[in-house]
């Protein structure tokens, strides 16, 4: 059954209740204030498309950090109906709670057109995927339109266990939409070569990934703290470089399955005796004990930027290296730069190496920046996510 999308609906007079992504990150000195709209802003052609094709009311949805399922003003979703009301030239209400008599009120009253939700998270039952929630949710919308692609990975009331009510009426928004599409172009039908640069912290976080992408990528640069247990399975020396006993063995697994030496490791690194200490640049791919690499250095970076330019098609997830300091911020935006200016379809994907992308200034230039970090790995590893399965067959 192929998913459908907002553009095969009939909206016109119907009351809609549609799941954005609204987590946002809040200013850490008045958390009145969005510090990043992003989320936000990418829900907008959404909810102007239900605005209109004539839906009667709107009741929009999302949740916002980690409230443990209990109200808690810190985490209120008031700062978003703010800027959606700017954004939008139109009066949003906040409701007071996710579900309660008051919503029900607030959507029989003419000049209501446009409600948010409360935090999800502030009833148990969202995170639990409680039927009983979702049925409460279930009543404030005739149609239900899913467009939260950064939760698509989670078995909660609002993405999964709410379409139990909506045989034949649920459908995705188009951030969903365009997400699956740069991601199935990547997975499926990609131009080659294809590179995948892989980086981060730990092996053990995307190791059903890198071995997923193994199989289709004719390169896979490996970057970040990432690289440390793939130089230690090979033999190297990583002084205290980030690097778990657990790490060096899942990267000793992935490297004997590499028949066709597709991982391409560093072989120089920017180093210190400690994150806020004097750097040096370190030739060969050994460490000496008491440094640590922070950085993918010089002849590292002309490497990866050779491999790069001769792609047609890159998948990026990771950082190079600890990017918010600048010291050891060079490989990535060298990798950014290289990527901005190449004809190839480049797609990122994870919440740091996005980060670093907006960072570097070329945002812009790249074919696609996902907006699910988690979401897109998984979509990468299992080619399907529990919000986008129970969207298309129920639940």
């Amino acid at each position: 059954m192929a998913l459908k999308f907002i553009d095969q609906a009939e909206i016109q007079g119907k009351r809609v209740l549609a799941r954005f992504d609204f987590n946002v990150p809040l200013d850490k000195s008045d958390r009145t204030k969005i510090s990043d709209t992003s989320r936000v802003d990418l829900a907008i052609p959404t909810i102007k498309y239900l605005i209109d094709n004539g839906a009667s009311k709107i009741t929009l949805m999302s949740h916002l950090g980690r409230p443990k399922g209990k109200k808690d003003e810190k985490f209120s979703l008031e700062p978003v109906a703010t800027y959606l009301a700017e954004k939008l030239d139109k009066d949003v209400v906040l409701a007071e709670s996710p579900v309660d008599a008051g919503v029900k009120e607030l959507l029989t009253l003419n000049e209501t057109k446009i409600v948010l939700l409360e935090n999800l998270r502030f009833d148990p039952g969202e995170e639990s995927d409680d039927e009983e929630f979702a049925s409460k949710l279930a009543q404030y919308g005739d149609i239900y339109v899913n467009d939260a692609f950064g939760a698509a990975h989670r078995k909660h009331a609002s993405v999964h266990a709410i379409n139990k009510f909506y045989k034949n009426s649920a459908f995705g928004g188009f951030l969903i939409k365009k997400e699956l599409e740069a991601l199935n172009k990547v997975l499926e039908t990609p131009a080659k070569p294809f590179v995948a640069i892989i980086g981060g912290a730990k092996v053990s976080d995307k190791i059903k990934t890198i071995e997923k992408l193994l199989v289709s990528v004719n390169n896979l640069i490996i970057g970040g703290a990432m690289a440390y247990p793939f130089l230690k399975a090979k033999g190297h020396n990583v002084g205290n470089s980030l690097c778990s006993e657990e790490d060096v063995k899942l990267a000793t697994s992935i490297l004997r399955a590499d028949k066709g030496n597709k991982v391409v490791l560093p072989e120089d690194h920017i180093a210190a005796q400690d994150m806020n200490g004097e750097c040096k640049t370190i030739n060969g791919r050994g460490i000496e004990d008491g440094w640590m690499g922070l950085d993918i250095g010089p002849s590292t970076i002309n490497r990866y930027e050779n491999v790069l330019k001769a792609a047609k098609t890159v998948l990026w997830n990771g950082p190079m290296g600890l990017f918010e300091n600048p010291n050891y911020a060079k490989g990535t935006m060298a990798l950014a730069k290289c990527l901005a200016d190449s004809q190839a379809f480049t797609l990122v994907g994870g919440g740091d190496s996005v980060s670093a992308v907006q960072k570097s200034g070329h945002a812009d230039k790249f074919s696609h920046i996902s907006t699910g970090g988690g979401a897109s790995l998984e979509y990468i590893e299992k080619g399907q996510l529990p919000g986008i399965q129970a969207l298309k067959y129920g639940v």
